[in-house]
């Protein structure tokens, strides 16, 4: 995670996000520079219906009664140098397993190589959260020191309290890392949520630590 653009950076406009482009691998993807946050999840865990719901547009990610429709890595442009990504649902999708091996490879690479990536965003059904898949995705980010922010999503179909359960439940799972994961409840349906997410997004969208840190590491004299 290097390379962040000279110069602070504001607060993205969510609502004035546009497709960008899509990539079925790494070298297909926009040039690697500014700021990026993906979104990744199993297929049924309601992703484009978050990034729809985060940008007010119903229509930008592709939804589908079908999960696993998203098979490429999306790019949605929210200004020069500030992107979201919506990387191909994993897990549930009913595909052959060497197209299921093409995605996990893809996600991978795409999570160990971008060097814009900022911070990733995991979406689980707040009834079924920390799946095998969602725990993968968590040991990869974890061990990138990459920030991991978790979406309990679908929290309308659940009353408040077993909700708020389910939530302190996969809190406490991932103390270990504290720090660097950091989870909510969430409803694409009910726009639940938002303001705490548009929270993290904000503060990854802008980060210049990464600056701070190079200028750092060229002061240190031997």
């Amino acid at each position: 995670m290097q390379d962040a653009p000279n110069g602070a950076a504001k607060p993205p406009n969510y609502r004035a996000a546009s497709y960008m482009t899509s990539a079925s691998q790494a070298s297909q993807c926009p040039a690697d520079e500014g700021w990026e946050v993906a979104f990744a999840g199993r297929s049924n865990a309601g992703k484009s219906s978050a990034i729809n719901s985060l940008t007010g547009n119903s229509k930008l990610a592709r939804t589908s009664k079908t999960p696993g429709r998203t098979q490429l890595l999306n790019f949605f442009s929210l200004s020069a140098e500030q992107r979201l990504v919506d990387l191909p649902g994993y897990g549930f999708a009913r595909v052959p397993e060497k197209v299921k091996l093409e995605w996990t490879r893809l996600i991978e690479k795409y999570l160990q190589q971008r060097r814009s990536l900022r911070g990733l965003v995991l979406l689980m059904d707040v009834r079924h959260p920390l799946q095998p898949f969602d725990r993968m995705m968590i040991d990869w980010a974890t061990a990138a020191h990459m920030p991991v922010h978790i979406l309990l999503t679908k929290a309308d179909k659940l009353k408040k309290g077993p909700a708020k359960s389910s939530l302190m439940k996969v809190q406490g799972e991932l103390a270990g890392h504290a720090g660097l994961v950091s989870a909510q409840l969430f409803s694409a349906l009910k726009h639940t949520g938002l303001d705490e997410l548009r929270t993290v997004l904000n503060a990854w969208l802008t980060d210049t630590s990464v600056l701070d840190d190079e200028d750092s590491d060229t002061d240190v004299e031997d």
